[in-house]
């Protein structure tokens, strides 16, 4: 590997390479994290572009800020696989990964010779991930968009108040967890790739993601028989649980035990509702949750939202302000969790990785790249591989 495409960082995945063909979110949101953690990753893109190019607005310096968020840390080329010089290129790529990742539609990239049977007898030492929508059975011609899987696997009408139609997340929510999955199923097969020696096919989707994801929710049924109702911001198993009205505007109180609620109920100076049948038990406070909301409404009105969060904190229950996006970067950094982390040279401000290792760095040494802004690098590291390994 060249200098020009690898990582500045000592970071838990240097000398992995990646072949990213994904684009939208989670394909690239999976590879920015790989590229984060020291993989070297080729941002392969149609010649008009990832979609989320043009997703505006909002934007920073014309560039939206939806492709500024996921492509952090990686090399651009742009490729058009109907053209055969192309073609050509993107098979040197694979040829040189460890890992090729793509939400293609199920069977698009047969024609290219890049299909999942093709990629494992032609290249059996790389990992491929696939994205789909809804898998590559009967809803394999099923469009791969979150807020299609947001409707179908049920979040959405487990989301809003009881008396509305069902609303969906304020985030295209799985296609994050869809990313997170992808990128937890490349280091597995990774890792068995050292034992065996061979590569194999990842394969995730949006609506097993999905379902995954609702976890209690969805075991509810699974297991219990229950079908998850709207709720509002109401929890179905716990009580306290929710936002409270205070004097000025509502307070997040999220009570998890019984010790929790009793501190809760001698913080607000009336420590006999830990004491009241209907109150004392987790079960209890559920059942009679709407009481127990008028009760505890009534002391809070005494103080602000913020004096109830500085009080109770003392106390050690659990709750928060309700914040904006801008409040809640703010308030992340001022409990030093540095979230805003400025990438390249650039300094493009960006959202800090989410995970930090003892030893290990992530790295921010890339801005997200401009279209086909590294082919020519990309095309001189293939070229020099190639003479110098024999591949072809």
């Amino acid at each position: 590997m060249t200098t020009s495409l690898g990582s500045s960082s000592s970071g838990v995945l240097d000398g992995i390479v990646v072949a990213d063909f994904s684009r939208v979110l989670a394909g690239p949101y999976a590879t920015m994290l790989l590229a984060d953690m020291g993989a070297t990753v080729i941002k392969v893109e149609s010649p008009g572009g990832d979609d989320t190019r043009a997703w505006q607005p909002p934007v920073r310096d014309d560039q939206a800020t939806y492709f500024l968020s996921v492509n952090r840390n990686k090399h651009a080329i742009a490729l058009d696989l109907k053209d055969e010089d192309d073609l050509a290129t993107a098979h040197q790529l694979l040829a040189k990964a460890d890992v090729f990742i793509e939400n293609w539609k199920p069977g698009g990239l047969a024609k290219f010779g890049m299909d999942p049977d093709s990629v494992a007898e032609r290249y059996p030492q790389l990992v491929h991930a696939s994205i789909t929508g809804f898998g590559t059975a009967g809803g394999a011609h099923l469009p791969g968009y979150d807020l299609l899987a947001q409707a179908a696997s049920g979040l959405m009408d487990i989301t809003g108040e009881p008396e509305s139609h069902g609303q969906k997340a304020g985030v295209a929510i799985f296609d994050v967890v869809t990313g997170l999955h992808a990128t937890v199923g490349i280091l597995g097969a990774l890792q068995e790739r050292q034992r065996s020696g061979k590569g194999q096919h990842v394969a995730v989707n949006l609506m097993s993601s999905a379902l995954s994801g609702l976890v209690n929710q969805t075991s509810a049924f699974v297991a219990g028989g229950v079908v998850p109702t709207r709720m509002g911001n109401d929890h179905p198993s716990l009580a306290p649980y929710g936002p409270f009205a205070a004097a000025d505007q509502p307070l997040i109180i999220a009570v998890g035990n019984d010790n929790q609620f009793r501190r809760l109920a001698t913080a607000l100076g009336v420590p006999e509702l830990a004491d009241d049948e209907r109150f004392a038990t987790n079960p209890g406070r559920n059942a009679h949750r709407e009481l127990l909301r008028a009760e505890l409404e009534t002391h809070l009105q005494a103080k602000s939202a913020s004096a109830w969060v500085e009080e109770l904190r003392a106390a050690h229950i659990p709750c928060s302000e309700v914040f904006t996006i801008a409040q809640g970067v703010e308030f992340a950094d001022e409990i030093g969790l540095e979230p805003v982390q400025p990438a390249g040279e650039e300094a493009i401000p960006t959202v800090k990785h989410p995970i930090d290792y003892s030893r290990s760095g992530v790295s921010y040494a890339k801005a997200p790249p401009k279209l086909n802004a590294d082919a020519e690098a990309i095309r001189a590291w293939l070229h020099d591989t190639a003479a110098h390994t024999g591949r072809r």
